[in-house]
């Protein structure tokens, strides 16, 4: 669950920053006070407790600096850190490391953040079968990644884009004609292979799915306890369920007691906490 991407992949968008941070010019405070064929070592050191992602990342940004740097990663993606912990060694040209510096710690701190986030989520739903997943409410340009963290932390993907599986919402419904013709359009226009997940916001609209039939999900969308019990009953495993809304460390627990098999929670790309990490010469 927490293989590395291909570099290959992630080249382009480290790329992209390394080429914003250096502007037009490079790194000028660089390239004025440290001598040329300077040597040094550096660490990425934790300043707090975390899950750690985005060591890959950072690794590139280095790399793609400067391909003679020696990289050690001694903290891997997915894995805990304590605060003073050592997550990665770069030695090599200090002028190299330099430059790499804050395109490597703006991806780790941010990606260790959200892996931090679903760590703690996940913790929370021990002992149940719920899992915990991402959604779409990602950065623009960096879906990819952020995933990626959800993973380290110990969840689960939903849809990477529009085109990996047919999700009906509230505004499908609304514009379609209601419940019945979109589930009917489904059936008629979806391939076999597709998986269909549908929202609804009241059991009136769950007893709609259930009896029209065509629906792998059901997305039990802002639902109170009470209800989301209600609905796992009355679903009784013939379509998988997933509660989304009003997620927070402090509900989270409740919400996957009911019994729902997913918990779907924006906050985990949106609403993270940035990391504390710092490069110590």
């Amino acid at each position: 669950m927490t293989a590395t991407l291909p570099d290959l992949i992630l080249e382009p968008m480290v790329r992209n920053a390394l080429m914003e941070d250096l502007g037009s010019y490079g790194d000028i405070t660089t390239r004025t006070v440290i001598p040329a064929d300077t040597q040094y070592s550096a660490r990425i050191n934790a300043r707090e407790d975390a899950v750690v992602s985005g060591m890959q990342i950072a690794a590139l940004a280095f790399r793609l600096v400067d391909a003679d740097l020696k990289i050690n990663t001694v903290i891997a993606d997915g894995q805990p850190c304590k605060k003073g912990d050592t997550l990665m060694e770069i030695t090599g040209d200090a002028a190299s490391i330099l430059t790499g510096e804050r395109v490597a710690l703006n991806f780790a701190g941010r990606l260790t953040g959200i892996a931090t986030l679903t760590a703690g989520l996940v913790a929370e739903t021990k002992g149940t079968h719920t899992r915990i997943t991402c959604t779409r409410k990602t950065t623009p340009g960096l879906r990819i990644v952020e995933k990626q963290a959800v993973l380290h932390g110990g969840g689960f993907n939903h849809r990477y884009s529009l085109s990996d599986a047919i999700l009906i919402k509230d505004n499908h419904i609304a514009a379609a004609g209601g419940i019945a013709a979109v589930l009917k359009a489904t059936r008629a226009q979806a391939s076999h292979m597709m998986k269909v997940e549908i929202e609804v916001d009241t059991l009136q609209q769950l007893e709609e799915v259930l009896q029209e039939g065509g629906a792998d999900v059901v997305l039990l969308d802002n639902m109170d306890v009470a209800t989301l019990r209600t609905a796992v009953d009355m679903v009784k495993g013939r379509v998988g369920t997933e509660a989304s809304g009003n997620v927070r460390l402090e509900t989270v627990a409740e919400i996957a007691a009911t019994g729902v098999d997913y918990i779907s929670s924006g906050a985990l790309t949106h609403s993270y906490r940035t990391i504390d990490l710092g490069l110590d010469f």
